[in-house]
């Protein structure tokens, strides 16, 4: 049985937990009353800040923090891949939107694309006068959005590398999410959740929360589960703009949600500023009764969480889609920024051009 799932969660104390989900043993009734369980696999010193952001794709964990690295783990090979070093700032997000890329957005107003087989900087676009608060790639992998500081929503074209559309907004928002048939996206300003259809651009529905959106996740097309500054979890159905369930998932504020399916079971994870990661199964045919599935205390203040999972297709997902001669030449390589990873070990040097400009540029090289 080769497919299991982990979830990696981020904390204040610059330390990443790694937990694996052991389901309850047993058949019928008796899954109903067994508790799930949280193994730890691995804790590990990641950062020398605070971590803020952590993805997940079959292969590969990125962390990103204050400190203004992003870490690389080999979850084949248990093993620390290395480290991009593009950002000046904090790293405020990052998604592995398919096997091929990694996009990272930064305080420091940029949006980078990165090849996840070389781990080269394709394309480092200046995406937001003031920080990159948030981003999201389309399913198809051609598209990504993102929201700053300066009160713009922009859509990006990855294939060719350019803005393909600039929304100005009110306020700061400070999530974007697309649906996972990418026909509409969800915006969060503060307290208020605008819902936009892919076609139009325009709002097709408004939701508000009791205090600040910390994180969404939507759990089906239609289904977003909505966590804020409170105790609570919320879950709205886009279809009826109502929602449909809410319950008291921590003693503390939950800090972030994320999904996945097992055993027929559709699976919320939540984690919070109390320190413990729990499992509620929300399926379906249950939505009004969330059941609490298992938890762990990490006794750290915990930022952020992904779900890992490897699967028997993994192999195949080596093989990466081929990428145009157009797509090529249109996520070039910023000068005097690269990096190359080839096993473990990381060289930072910095470019002697860069130096003269008194700025720190960061030239990253493994051997």
């Amino acid at each position: 049985m080769g497919d299991h799932v982990e979830v990696i969660v981020g904390s204040y104390e610059q330390i990443v937990f790694g937990y694996r989900v052991c389901p309850a043993e047993g058949g019928g009734g008796e899954e109903e009353e067994k508790e799930w369980r949280l193994e730890p696999v691995f804790t590990h010193h990641a950062h020398t800040a605070c971590l803020s952001a952590v993805a997940a794709n079959q292969q590969f964990v990125a962390t990103g923090s204050k400190d203004e690295t992003v870490q690389l783990y080999d979850m084949k090979t248990r093993t620390e891949h290395g480290a991009l070093l593009h950002h000046d700032g904090t790293i405020s997000c990052l998604e592995f939107g398919s096997t091929s890329h990694l996009l990272s957005g930064g305080e420091d107003g940029l949006l980078c694309v990165w090849s996840t087989k070389t781990w080269e900087c394709l394309k480092s676009i200046k995406a937001h006068m003031g920080h990159v608060t948030s981003l999201s790639m389309h399913p198809s992998g051609k598209l990504a959005l993102s929201v700053g500081t300066d009160k713009k929503l922009r859509t990006w074209n990855l294939i060719e590398g350019r803005p393909a559309f600039t929304k100005n907004i009110k306020q700061n928002a400070q999530i974007v999410q697309w649906s996972p048939a990418g026909d509409k996206y969800v915006v969060v300003v503060n307290d208020k959740l605008d819902v936009y259809d892919l076609e139009s651009a325009s709002i097709i529905g408004t939701f508000a929360y009791r205090k600040r959106i910390s994180s969404v996740r939507f759990l089906k097309n239609t289904l977003l589960a909505v966590a804020g500054d409170d105790e609570h979890v919320q879950v709205y159905d886009l279809t009826s703009e109502k929602c449909i369930c809410e319950f008291k998932a921590h003693e503390n504020r939950v800090k972030a949600l994320d999904s996945f399916e097992m055993n027929d079971l559709c699976v919320l994870v939540t984690a919070s500023n109390d320190g413990f990661i729990k499992l509620w199964d929300f399926s379906t045919e249950r939505q009004e009764s969330v059941r609490l599935l298992g938890q762990v205390n990490t006794t750290a203040r915990l930022t952020c969480l992904s779900v890992w999972r490897s699967s028997t297709k993994e192999e195949k997902s080596d093989t990466q889609p081929a990428t145009s001669r157009s797509d090529k030449e249109a996520l070039l390589p910023p000068k005097n920024k690269r990096v190359r990873i080839s096993k473990e070990e990381v060289v930072v040097e910095e470019d002697a051009s860069s130096k003269k400009q008194g700025k720190k540029k960061k030239k990253q090289k493994v051997q």
